[in-house]
């Protein structure tokens, strides 16, 4: 049976958390064989072998944490996101780049730890990237030989043809599309054992079918597990199908839309954060405003209408990153690399500078950190009219950075706004802090990689 994602997570994460440790073991020993240890002041000092484990444990546990938070930041605690292992052990490598120097600021801004690490840590985390990379390598080989679970796929249709091919294409996902069936015959029993299924995905309208069920229901002494096919595609693949969900999904799904508590908590949140993060950085605002003026003519702030919550419009405020006249035909989607951004505001769409007058919109109550990015009501019209369920991404506040965007940056065209809307609404149903916290830490990650507008 193959691993459950979670599972995986934590065999991982323990993985990890022992070869950090046979990483700093090996350099405690490769750098004080003789014996001496040199503390913060520089001075050489004999000591056993215990003393020299005791003055890095602590400083070192620290690094640890650091670490942790920086892998799961990067994805590096879901083997599924790596075709290869090739692409793990890259991953690994370049994350490591990044929580090498960090663990460095950690030892020079916090100094009772008392041990001079410059040589330690250039060692631990060189020992600790050949260790995590083998480790990331022989754990993605043994998740692609263990057992997939072989699904049978009833209903046929262009979105579970094209849901089957994609988990052909990513076999570390871990299953395998063994039959698509149009409808159930008779010879159910036979054809789970033959193929040796383990899991059934069926249509909404095959499940609704007396005589399908019947059948299921003949199949489940075998051990079968019968999944629908939204609930399965929002498994794996972590939006909601729009395509195939109808009305009555979102009268089961999202019954209880008001989360209250949660609202309450994330309210006092964007409060907080929003004031946190505005005054250290008004004094940003006059620079970056000198710096819009020299790059070329034009006001600073740009003003542009956004629909929120329950379809209320509103005005968000940004720093101009594009000409003057940018719009002059008519609204257009933003793209990636945009020619229409001036050379300052391609550097503030990268570090998401251009966004800062809108904590005011947050701390208004107009929008939240963490929520659907607000549309505009020009494009919001036409959507609505070729988009099934659009107008459902307005049943919470919109967000400064949202599920969407970390999974989909771009939506330049009708069919990335309904891939878009498919993430947004598996953020709406399985919104809570957890996912919150999530979201604002991968945030955090795209801004310092510059993978931002």
């Amino acid at each position: 049976m193959i691993l459950s994602r979670r599972f995986q997570a934590v065999i991982l994460l323990l993985g990890d958390l022992i070869l950090f440790y046979i990483a700093l073991v090996l350099t405690l020993v490769i750098r004080y064989s003789s014996n001496l240890a040199v503390i913060g002041s520089g001075q050489l000092i004999d000591l056993n072998f215990a003393q020299i484990w005791s003055l890095h444990k602590w400083p070192f546990f620290f690094v640890h944490i650091i670490w942790v938070l920086i892998f799961y930041i990067s994805d590096l605690y879901d083997i599924r996101k790596f075709s290869s292992p090739k692409m793990a052990m890259a991953k690994v490598l370049k994350t490591m780049a990044i929580a090498g120097p960090m663990a460095a600021l950690l030892f020079y801004l916090v100094p009772f730890f008392g041990i001079t690490p410059k040589t330690n840590l250039f060692i631990d985390v060189v020992l600790a990237a050949l260790f995590l990379m083998l480790w990331r390598r022989y754990f993605w080989m043994f998740s692609g030989k263990a057992s997939k679970i072989k699904v049978l796929f009833f209903g046929s249709s262009k979105e579970t043809e094209s849901f089957a091919d994609y988990l052909k294409r990513n076999a570390q996902l871990g299953y395998e599309p063994a039959v698509i069936l149009a409808e159930v015959g008779h010879n159910l029993v036979d054809l789970i054992q033959k193929n040796k299924i383990q899991l059934i995905v069926a249509s909404k309208n095959i499940l609704e079918d007396k005589s399908a069920v019947k059948r299921f229901y003949e199949a489940l002494p075998l051990g079968i597990s019968i999944l629908d096919f939204p609930d399965f595609y929002e498994t794996v693949a972590e939006k909601i199908p729009v395509s195939v969900i109808s009305e009555s999904w979102f009268l089961v799904n999202l019954v209880e839309i008001n989360k209250r508590l949660f609202e309450s908590f994330k309210r006092i949140f964007d409060i907080a954060l929003s004031i946190i993060l505005g005054v250290p950085t008004m004094f940003l605002f006059p620079i970056i405003g000198a710096v819009i003026k020299i790059s070329g003519d034009g006001s600073i702030f740009y003003r542009q209408k956004r629909v929120g919550k329950n379809g209320k419009i509103f005005e968000i405020v940004k720093f101009r990153t594009m000409e003057e006249n940018a719009e002059k035909n008519g609204a257009q989607w933003a793209i990636a690399n945009d020619p229409r951004a001036t050379k300052a505001g391609k550097i503030l769409r990268k570090t998401r500078l251009d966004e800062l007058p809108q904590l005011w919109n947050i701390l208004r109550g107009d929008m939240s950190f963490i929520g659907p990015r607000p549309e505009r009501p020009e494009f919001i019209a036409e959507l609505q009219k070729q988009i099934p369920h659009y107008a459902m991404r307005h049943l919470i506040k919109p967000g400064l950075t949202g599920w969407a965007q970390i999974k989909f940056p771009y939506a330049a065209s009708v069919e990335d706004a309904m891939e878009k809307l498919q993430y947004d609404l598996y953020y709406i149903k399985n919104r809570s802090s957890v996912l919150d916290l999530a979201i604002f830490a991968r945030t955090i990650a795209i801004v310092i990689s510059r993978k931002g507008h």
